[in-house]
């Protein structure tokens, strides 16, 4: 048998797939797109009607005729002292459970950047507080800071000191705060620090050790500027998350931050003004005075963090 060619003819040429438009990029367009609009809408769409919202004299009142005031809510909270004294508070809490946390987690990073046996177990174990809901934390931590818990009963029981008002000394609240969110974070913390410790380069302490260099210059020199900037980025992370910080203090000390206000924190504060007082409005405005706060303290941490790289 002769083998014959099959030339295609004209209209087989002209034939092209149905969907020959939807290119890869485009299916992927396609694909992705409903799930891109869905979260723009529930991200944007409060934060458009919050900040409309608090140029106007809005309550929780769905019979109120509502009316634009300008920068009203914004100067009423600009000129009083109850939202200072929230920052404050605010930057009480907040300060010292970061640098805690920061402090602790970096030294128990240090101590587990060895091998040893059961180091994975030990390092799960540790684990465990930030894997939990912050209101089951709460909720430990409360039963346990109890005039009869079990904290005062060490303290005043086994060590025979007065018995500690974590939650109902002014005081003490705040502190007693700190403690919970340190208790919960800090395996956070030397999780970043362990990433770091993990990049510097075993040949730098090698070397160092060929020019006998002490413990501490090889710190200072070698393990703290290589873990600095991954330190600077968790601190990043902890502050924007502790100063948002609500569902802790709620449990621990109710919506008031317990006695005199000890530990109403700033999202406290706009909790109690817009659902508590039903001042819709006020509390956007508090809200997005909030958020300009927070802005330019990560913007004073990433241009620190942008200092460290260049200083490389």
């Amino acid at each position: 048998m002769s083998n014959k060619s099959i030339v295609p003819s004209s209209s087989d040429e002209g034939l092209k797939p149905k969907f020959s438009f939807l290119t890869d990029g485009r299916l992927a367009t396609l694909f992705v797109s409903p799930t891109l609009l869905i979260l723009l809408f529930i991200a944007i769409y409060p934060l458009i009607w919050s900040l409309t919202a608090s140029f106007t004299d809005r309550t929780l009142n769905r019979n109120q005729e509502v009316q634009g005031i300008g920068i009203e809510n914004y100067t009423e909270l600009m000129t009083e002292d109850r939202p200072w004294e929230r920052f404050i508070v605010t930057g009480q809490i907040v300060i010292p459970s970061v640098l805690i946390q920061t402090i602790l987690g970096f030294g128990i990073a240090m101590l587990l950047n060895r091998k040893f046996a059961g180091r994975g177990v030990l390092m799960t174990m540790m684990l465990i507080p930030m894997m939990l809901s912050p209101v089951v934390v709460a909720l430990f931590w409360r039963f346990m800071m109890q005039g009869d818990g079990i904290l005062n009963y060490y303290i005043a029981d086994v060590l025979g000191f007065e018995p500690v008002l974590w939650l109902a000394d002014r005081s003490i609240i705040p502190w007693s705060v700190v403690l919970v969110d340190v208790w919960m974070w800090t395996p956070f913390m030397m999780l970043i620090a362990l990433a770091g410790l993990s990049a510097v380069p075993k040949y730098l302490y090698e070397a160092a050790e060929v020019d006998r260099a002490g413990a501490w210059f090889r710190f200072r020199h070698i393990t703290l500027p290589i873990v600095a900037p991954l330190l600077i980025i968790g601190i990043i992370f902890r502050v924007m998350d502790a100063y948002r910080m609500i569902d802790i203090i709620f449990v621990l000390v109710g919506d008031r931050g317990g006695v005199g206000r000890a530990a109403q924190t700033a999202g406290l504060y706009v909790y109690d003004v817009a659902f508590k007082q039903q001042e819709t409005a006020l509390g956007s405005a508090y809200g997005y005075i909030m958020l300009v706060v927070i802005i330019a303290l990560a913007n004073l941490l990433i241009r620190q963090l942008n200092n460290m790289k260049g200083a490389e």
